[in-house]
């Protein structure tokens, strides 16, 4: 993989409402493809997606499950080189702990989001650094339903901008967002 010191997120908790308080999300069967695929294409090293519900996690390790057997790989061979990269964790510090396990490092965490703040990078400053310090681990998170609480993306390590579009709205589902991001971050046409 090209982008091996890159790994990506998606969020379900810690997660808010339109009023800001905090909840946990549902799982949108479509997350776990439409994000994977441009993971894929984009050569992340690995998609997690973090969701402490039970239910939830049963119907995600259904679907995991699935395009992971033997039938499923007949059914759709791409869709199993997808999937094979997602993991399921039921917290974010998981997520860290696995990383820093596995690679010695604690991962850099960049949050993604639609407001700035004061560690806000560009796209291109983030693009450069990661491809130029090879030592370090990059963890991007995506937060789902009205994002991931501003007291949680203050201790990030990083914030990438906003994702602008040609007007004043601004509200991608996180699918929409993700793809965007990593084009953004990695693609050759930049």
């Amino acid at each position: 993989m090209l982008n091996d010191n890159v790994f990506i997120a998606l969020l379900h908790y810690p997660a808010m409402d339109r009023d800001g308080r905090l909840i946990v999300t549902s799982f949108t069967t479509m997350d776990l493809h439409d994000i994977a695929r441009p993971a894929r294409t984009y050569e992340v090293s690995r998609f997690y997606i973090v969701q402490p519900i039970d239910g939830q996690r049963l119907v995600i390790k259904r679907q995991l499950d699935y395009w992971l057997s033997d039938e499923g790989k007949r059914a759709n061979p791409t869709r199993y080189d997808v999937v094979k990269m997602v993991r399921l964790k039921y917290t974010l510090d998981e997520v860290i702990e696995e990383l820093h396990q596995e690679r010695g490092r604690r991962p850099l965490l960049v949050g993604t989001d639609a407001r700035t703040y004061p560690n806000t990078v560009g796209y291109r400053e983030l693009s450069e650094e990661i491809r130029t310090h090879r030592e370090r681990d990059y963890l991007i998170l995506f937060g789902t339903g009205y994002g991931i609480p501003p007291d949680m993306m203050r201790t990030f390590d990083y914030i990438l901008e906003p994702v602008y579009g040609a007007g004043d709205w601004n509200h991608l589902s996180v699918r929409n967002a993700a793809a965007i991001i990593l084009d953004r971050l990695f693609s050759r046409n930049r």
